[in-house]
């Protein structure tokens, strides 16, 4: 029982460190075995028991031709502002569910889908989360620096610079 309440606890830890930043960076192999990058905006209001993140993406398309050949991704968060860093490793699968569609549609999502959630060419994407890190920074950008150059001085590495961590989902 305590696994699965760190479970919970660690995925909402996760999406705290993410539901605020607008557009994640989806990564996956191209055909010729070269990674690429999408941004997408993440459309979870929050992170549901089965630690899932969704897109809209275009049907037919390379991003949605490459993950129906190979569904391993990596999504990755930034927010320099706050020094938090986020990389999420997951499995890509379809969801042909027009309730989900609906419920997760923003007006936004209409440049690229016009017709709406009923929009032919709309595939709703599901991330399941396998694996995640985290980088948070704490200290200020004047302690951050000191301790780099102090690091830089003796040849050490810098120590207290926030916290690492890995979560397994």
């Amino acid at each position: 029982m305590a696994h699965e309440h760190d479970q919970d606890n660690d995925r909402e830890a996760l999406f705290e460190r993410i539901k605020d930043i607008r557009f994640g960076m989806l990564t996956h192999r191209g055909d010729n075995g070269i990674l690429h990058a999408h941004p997408l905006t993440t459309l979870n209001k929050e992170i549901e028991q089965q630690g899932q993140l969704y897109f809209f993406i275009p049907r037919g398309q390379e991003l949605h031709q490459r993950l129906q050949a190979d569904s391993q991704t990596n999504v990755s968060y930034a927010n320099p502002e706050e020094d938090c860093y986020v990389s999420i490793s997951g499995n890509a699968t379809f969801i042909e569910d027009k309730k989900r569609k609906e419920e997760l549609w923003t007006p936004m999502a209409k440049a690229w889908f016009p017709e709406g959630p009923e929009d032919p060419n709309l595939v709703l994407l599901a991330v399941q989360v396998r694996h995640a890190e985290y980088w948070d920074v704490k200290e200020s950008k004047m302690t951050q620096l000191f301790k780099m150059a102090t690091a830089a001085l003796t040849g050490e590495r810098p120590k207290g610079l926030g916290e690492h961590r890995e979560v397994e989902l």
